[in-house]
């Protein structure tokens, strides 16, 4: 069975929206080698509507020596959306034919790399509560971004968690990477 991962940029005070609004100078050298052993084993993504559309609109005509870039643009992409009709302009992308954890599952059971999460917050959100995320990786900056949106939320269950893994680098980052414990 193919493992479904997540990672999503976080400040210390758990803020996951808009990254780049508040990541300033604490990206490093360490963090990219970390994000680069995580797509290294992804050969298929999934990605939300929002994210998709941005994304789109950004990586094709991004700098072509940007290394996420050079995952990004040729890898297999799924998109869940309820308002998007395809085909889909982005190279390799296509609308999900099921509803969401449905079509993970069954994207799950076929032969492949790992499945990342990409751009979708709720999508992450989603497949953790459904027991099918295997592993989210937090990459934590040493900021306090203040406002913007928030992985968990209040009315949000119990959920135990298992420390896989908690690499740190040279500029205060965090990689906090953790699976479900029943």
């Amino acid at each position: 069975m193919r493992r479904l991962t997540a990672g999503l940029f976080s400040s210390v005070d758990g803020v996951v929206e808009s990254p780049h609004l508040w990541q300033f100078d604490s990206f490093d050298a360490e963090l990219g080698a970390g994000m680069g052993a995580m797509i290294d084993r992804v050969d298929t993504v999934l990605l939300g509507r929002h994210g998709y559309q941005e994304w789109a609109e950004f990586w094709p005509v991004a700098d072509a020596g940007d290394p996420f870039g050079r995952f990004i643009n040729p890898v297999r992409k799924y998109v869940a959306s309820r308002t998007l009709e395809g085909p889909l302009g982005w190279t390799n992308s296509s609308l999900m034919d099921a509803p969401l954890e449905e079509f993970v599952w069954s994207l799950k059971q076929t032969e492949g790399g790992d499945i990342g999460i990409c751009a979708g917050i709720s999508l992450v959100r989603q497949l953790l509560f459904a027991g099918l995320l295997d592993s989210l990786t937090l990459m934590i900056h040493p900021v306090v971004a203040g406002t913007g949106r928030h992985l968990f939320e209040p009315t949000d269950p119990v959920m135990k968690l298992e420390l896989q893994d908690v690499p740190s680098t040279s500029k205060g980052n965090v990689l906090a990477t953790y699976g479900r414990r029943d």
